[in-house]
């Protein structure tokens, strides 16, 4: 099993008694709210966290793309991961934007050109996340919902043959058109960097990842560990439609994980802040986390069940625990955890997110010491 830190950069400092006049955190909320002066300690504070994480022995670092919110202050994570690639340079960790958000950009080749320097700034240490984007980021961007899917597909597919065909060549689609496709630089991992997609449950994500010509790894994040079971066995019966019999590396888990002495502790230094992660910065009203045409039924049925009781007015620390919505305990408690649902996936992508909510820096580093000293060193072997 490999472990990977994820990061959200949420703006911590954030007045939620100020901002609960909104109806959300994203889009509405006014950026009157961010103290630039507190916006730029923040920004140097979760880069150190990050490459603590590199440090104390973690196999990657991650980060993500959010638009117009006090969830995530990275609307431009490729920037944030040049950052870490220079702060890491001969460290043996990868570089993983999970990820960029493809259907919202009006020129793919962009993400292309991005990836690739990134591949060559950091001798080939990179991983490429491709999204959709939340229903949010299409309010914050203006791009119709209802084509989402069809410019993912044609962004992904545009991205991959301007990383592995000599050009220049023509692209022809019915989004994106370009005479000239001819990337510089070119990648340094052949034929490309590996491809992740972060998922909250899609259907139509499981059977597009697990298609022979790209078996993606599919990481799930945001859902109850009972829904993380049914992803991943979704993705195994999905791969054996396709007469293949999937291996353990293409299933990932992410989840906000705070380890501690003993589960007393860890409660007791994580509870707070994990209810602002869901009561505050998660809060969204769902014409704008679920815009019209932006999902299917099926889908949509999919990631309501993810989300399930996630929609109360409030939960607390017991639901989250209860509904196995977070990972928190002592070293033992959090292995035997993580060893529970392998048992019954076998999946062998652990990504923790390190940093939730308000959470400090001082209890982030904590949690993230024993993690890497505790827990993952004796679930390597998995």
């Amino acid at each position: 099993m490999k472990f990977f830190a994820f990061h959200l950069m949420p703006y911590r400092h954030l007045d939620f008694d100020k901002a609960d006049a909104y109806r959300s955190y994203w889009v509405v909320l006014p950026n009157t709210h961010y103290d630039p002066q507190k916006g730029a300690r923040l920004y140097q504070e979760y880069i150190d966290q990050l490459v603590f994480a590199a440090k104390a022995g973690f196999d990657g670092i991650c980060v993500n793309e959010h638009h117009q919110t006090a969830y995530g202050l990275m609307p431009a994570p490729n920037l944030i991961a040049s950052a870490l690639i220079d702060r890491t340079r001969g460290m043996d960790v990868k570089i993983a934007v999970i990820g960029r958000a493809l259907p919202i950009v009006s020129n793919p080749l962009t993400i292309a050109e991005e990836f690739a320097m990134l591949d060559n700034l950091s001798d080939g240490r990179v991983i490429a996340g491709f999204v959709r984007g939340i229903g949010c980021e299409y309010h914050s961007t203006e791009v119709n919902p209802i084509y989402s899917h069809e410019r993912f597909h044609e962004a992904h597919d545009l991205i991959v043959r301007a990383w592995t065909e000599p050009g220049p060549f023509a692209f022809e689609g019915e989004h994106f058109n370009f005479g000239y496709v001819n990337t510089w630089p070119r990648c340094v991992q052949t034929p490309h960097p590996p491809i992740w997609i972060p998922s909250q449950g899609s259907g139509e994500t499981i059977e597009w990842a697990a298609a022979p010509e790209r078996k993606y790894p599919v990481i799930m994040a945001f859902s109850p560990v009972e829904a993380v079971i049914r992803f991943h066995e979704s993705y195994r019966r999905q791969a054996e439609t396709f007469g293949y019999k999937i291996s353990g590396d293409q299933l990932g888990w992410s989840t906000p994980t705070y380890v501690a002495e003993t589960d007393e502790i860890a409660a007791r230094e994580s509870a707070e802040h994990l209810e602002a992660l869901f009561n505050n910065f998660f809060h969204i009203p769902p014409e704008l986390l679920f815009p019209p045409g932006y999902t299917s039924i099926r889908s949509l049925q999919a990631m309501l069940e993810s989300r399930k009781g996630l929609a109360a007015s409030r939960v607390t620390f017991n639901d989250l625990m209860m509904r196995g919505n977070v990972l928190v305990g002592s070293a033992a408690t959090v292995r035997e955890k993580i060893e529970a649902i392998h048992a019954k996936t076998g999946f062998r992508i652990m990504v923790p997110m390190i940093q939730f909510g308000t959470l400090p820096d001082d209890l982030v580093k904590k949690s993230t010491q024993i993690f890497a000293e505790e827990v993952a060193p004796r679930l390597r072997p998995l």
